[in-house]
């Protein structure tokens, strides 16, 4: 088993502070997420992760005007400039304070930022090397309170800065000799947005109380002239370029020529509100496009606004949430318009003008508590603390179903072996299973008394299912098909923490909190057949994807490995070291002594039993060889400091005379603060305040074709894939395999030796080459000469490339006859084989899925145009031609019927 897993997404989350982008094309939505930036493809349906990460949340993106660099600032100060081309990070750069928002001029050459109450413009990177990234140019005072917003004009001589201190200041960028800076007023809040208007100096001015101003300028922006040079530099440019230059330059002006060349000056044309009278809303957010004149705003109370400027004609006035909007954005051409709700985690993007909606996701805004992979890894459905249940395409990383039935928090989420159930359990007392093919609740389970449920486990054949009670200690068995209680089995003497079927015989193993694990046989009339007597509370049980195996987390860091039949422990993994929990904010003890109470709460065997993947309350992850009882690789699931119980130390600057500094409420007005969480308070704060969540991993699971691995996590739901391009892994090379020597046996037609070298040189391009140099009638006889070996491989690699490939017929046929050549022989090792087997599935299952569709719709319009031709064909004998009927005739129609008409070579029509 390889051991390259990298981060490849993060599902599950979609949006968590910080202003939102669109790309230059106007496809795509840059949306910050935690300490992570995500690129949504409108066009395309699919999301990306950026292989990068910030130390604290992400505060504001800035997007460079050709959409090739971004510079992604979080809340302590530190930037990354980042190419989103090759995707990643070329600077780090720290501005030494807290950034409100970043913007680079239209030109692309500056880039101003809004630091505490001053604006820096810096010289922009460009595309050759240069020994600083960032250069400041100046640094702008004027406001007296934190700055909030920046807008440049388009040709980037100015640019405009708003403050908490309700005024805006315009400034040049330049050293212009009639705009140096200018303070506008008349605003009775802080300032949201600044917004000049096209090819001109005009100004819009919002602020929170809902209060917009027009501000016009009496000089146009070629008006603006540039200061003369004086003094040493004045003698510089006249010793370069001689006397003429001087006189020109600084020529002294007549009186009347200076009255003419005044300064810069403002004047408020008009003043209009939001808020109708007695009525109340904070404004929250602003954009302006320059070329539509469309200005979009969001309140506090989830309602955005349309207007037309600048006569502020209202266009659509509508509610997205009932959370505060944060941020919005408007595409290039307008059309499009995203919104972000950091209250609940929504990402919506809006078309105004068909008053439709392009993208609507939504994370859990509470934290997730369970996973699973659907027996194909094509969807993961997760439940969290928010009664959801949600179902994520691991393809496109959005999802597309979401449950609401349940009334408290999702314990515990599983796929039947069909893959189009769903079966979920609670702690409002209820179990319940999900149909994917009409997206509705067909049954739900309840238990004879009232009860929570801690967890839920269906067996292999889908008829079974089983949920462990926490307060009455008990087991419930249902049956799938009637929804009837069949047995409640005891036993038991503490809280059931864990259930696992065998996914080869029918046994049933439950873990509690009493130190036993109970094996129940169903068979046998659900007899207890086997009690396993552990050391400490049993905290998730599981098996092997053989069923020989069973694997239990304890309390005491331990992970036990026992044989079922023969109720006798193989071996254990001593897991306390390499837990390495992080000491919280407000914890009295030290990281060290707070470990003794941490412990792995989640276990998973990979998908060919070997490894083993455990986590808990901590930012590792752990992954073990069962056989050799050793730790293979820790992955650090995230390294953000926003969150509680991430550093082994405390922070000695909090530390004060008075005590830490965290012990204060700094923030408690603010709105984003992070005050003092209520006494005893873990999984989520119902009072009005925020707190700082605690890092931990609630579930993990293994994708059954083994390619990557899932983990719930307080960031969201973190995927891990394997890198191969990272990954040079030879098979059985020596010196004679070399990428000449495969060529030079292509060229021979000895296609059967050029595909057993590439293999054993393991280069996939050299792979590629080799299989699609095979003609279609001689893949036969090659794939029947491969040898068994070879085969997995293979498939392995057939499955890979239907993920990229176009040649789907080609691959197809390959598949096909290695599967027949092989088949009898592969069926003898189907416990190593089945990995492979359900990576091939899930593409060809996907490509299925699309081609389907597509003949689905191709065979419906071929219906609808041989319905219409028909009907006018009835028509015809008794309508004169030119009637009114057929004047009247839908659109579409004539077109239609002149598709059918066409020969195969009248042209390369739709049809044709």
């Amino acid at each position: 088993m390889k051991f390259a897993y990298r981060f490849s997404n993060l599902l599950g989350t979609v949006y968590r502070c910080g202003n939102l982008n669109f790309t230059c094309d106007g496809n795509s939505v840059i949306s910050p997420v935690g300490n992570r930036v995500t690129v949504f493809d409108l066009k395309h349906n699919k999301s990306d992760t950026l292989p990068l990460a910030t130390r604290y949340n992400i505060k504001c993106v800035g997007l460079s005007p050709d959409g090739r660099l971004a510079i992604i600032v979080d809340e302590g100060g530190d930037a990354l400039l980042t190419s989103l081309v090759c995707r990643a990070v070329l600077h780090h750069f720290h501005f030494k304070g807290a950034v409100h928002s970043v913007s680079f001029s239209p030109d692309g050459r500056k880039f101003v930022v809004t630091k505490g109450n001053l604006a820096q413009m810096y010289h922009a990177p460009g595309r050759k090397r240069e020994f600083n990234a960032f250069v400041l140019d100046k640094t702008y005072f004027g406001p007296y309170d934190e700055t909030t917003c920046i807008d440049w004009t388009d040709d980037s001589r100015c640019f405009a800065v708003g403050s908490k201190d309700m005024s805006t200041w315009v400034f040049g960028a330049e050293r212009w000799d009639n705009l140096i800076y200018y303070a506008l007023g008349g605003h009775k809040d802080a300032i949201v947005g600044c917004f000049f208007e096209s090819s001109s100096l005009d100004l819009y001015t919002l602020s929170q109380d809902g209060a917009l101003c027009v501000w016009q300028c009496d000089t146009p922006p070629e008006g603006l002239r540039l200061k003369a040079p004086t003094g040493w530099k004045a003698d510089l440019l006249q010793r370069e370029d001689g006397a003429e230059r001087e006189t020109t330059v600084h020529g002294k002006a007549t009186p009347a020529a200076e009255e003419q060349q005044g300064k810069v000056k403002y004047s408020r044309a008009a003043k209009y509100f939001f808020n109708k009278e007695g009525d109340f809303n904070h404004l929250t957010a602003a954009a302006y496009h320059k070329k539509v004149h469309l200005l979009v705003t969001g309140f506090a109370s989830g309602i955005f606004h349309l207007h037309e400027l600048p006569e502020f004609n209202l266009i659509h006035s509508l509610s997205v949430s009932d959370q505060r909007v944060s941020s919005i954005a408007i595409n290039g051409s307008g059309d499009w318009i995203a919104f972000g709700c950091s209250g609940l985690g929504q990402l919506l993007v809006w078309e105004w003008q068909s008053e439709s909606y392009v993208l609507k996701q939504q994370g859990h805004f509470n934290s997730m508590v369970s996973l699973a992979y659907s027996p194909d890894g094509q969807y993961i459905v997760t439940g969290g603390d928010d009664s959801k249940v949600k179902v994520w395409n691991t393809l496109s990383g959005f999802c597309f179903i979401t449950f609401t039935e349940h009334s408290s928090g999702v314990t515990g989420v599983t796929f039947t072996t069909t893959g189009y159930v769903i079966v979920t359990s609670s702690m409002d007392g209820t179990v319940r299973a999900f149909d994917l093919h009409r997206y509705r609740n067909f049954r739900t389970f309840t238990s004879p008394r009232p009860t929570q449920f801690s967890c839920v486990a269906v067996n292999s054949s889908g008829d079974i299912v089983s949920a462990g009670a926490q307060d009455s200690f008990e087991i419930l068995i249902w049956s799938m098909q009637t929804g009837r209680l069949l047995d409640v089995l005891s036993g038991h003497e503490g809280p059931i923490s864990g259930l696992c079927f065998n996914p080869t015989k029918s046994v049933l193993a439950s873990a509690s909190w009493d130190r036993t694990v109970r094996l129940w046989d169903m068979a046998d009339s659900w007899r207890t057949t086997e009690t396993l007597a552990l050391t400490s509370d049993a905290l998730a049980v599981t098996f092997r994807p053989d069923g020989a195996e069973l694997a239990v987390a304890t309390l005491n860091s331990q992970i036990t490995f026992w044989d079922p039949e023969n109720a006798v422990q193989t071996g254990s993994i001593e897991g306390r070291h390499d837990l390495k929990t992080g000491r919280k904010e407000l914890d009295k003890i030290t990281a060290k002594h707070s470990a003794k109470g941490k412990a792995f709460t989640t276990l998973c065997y990979s998908a060919d039993g070997q490894s083993i993947l455990a986590g808990g309350m901590s930012k590792f992850v752990c992954i073990y060889h069962v056989r050799e009882q050793i730790l293979r690789k820790k992955f650090e699931i995230s390294c953000n400091l926003s969150l509680d119980a991430m550093e082994e130390f405390l922070n000695r600057r909090k530390m004060t005379e008075f005590g830490n500094l965290a012990l204060i409420d700094q923030d408690a007005m603010e709105e984003g603060g992070v005050p003092i969480p209520l006494p005893g308070v873990k999984k989520g704060d119902m009072s009005s305040r925020h707190f700082k969540p605690e890092i931990r991993v609630t579930s993990l699971r293994f994708s059954p074709t083994g390619r990557c691995w899932a983990a719930t996590t307080t960031e969201g739901l973190l995927i891990y894939s394997l890198d191969a391009r990272m990954l040079f892994d030879p098979f059985e090379l020596d010196t004679s395999v070399t990428p000449v020597q495969i060529r030079a046996a292509l060229c021979q037609r000895d296609f059967t030796r050029a595909i057993l070298m590439a293999f054993r040189l393991n280069e996939r391009k050299l792979l590629q080459e080799a299989l699609e140099s095979v003609p279609w009638d001689e893949i036969e006889v090659i794939s029947s000469s491969l040898p068994d070996l070879y085969v997995e491989k293979a498939l392995e690699f057939l499955a890979s490339s239907f993920e990229e490939s176009r040649h789907l017929e080609f691959y197809l046929i390959w598949t096909q006859k290695l599967l027949m050549a092989h088949g009898q022989k592969l069926k003898c090792r189907v416990g190593t084989l089945l990995p492979a087997v359900q990576f091939l599935q899930k593409s060809i299952q996907r490509h299925w899925d699309d081609v389907s569709k597509l003949c689905d719709w191709n065979r419906y319009s071929l219906q609808y145009a041989l319905a219409v031709s028909k009907q006018r064909g009835l028509k015809r004998p008794s309508e004169p031609p030119g009637s009114e009927q057929e004047a009247d005739a839908p659109e579409g129609d004539d077109n239609s019927l002149h598709l059918l008409r066409r020969g195969p070579g009248d042209g390369d029509g739709p049809l044709a």
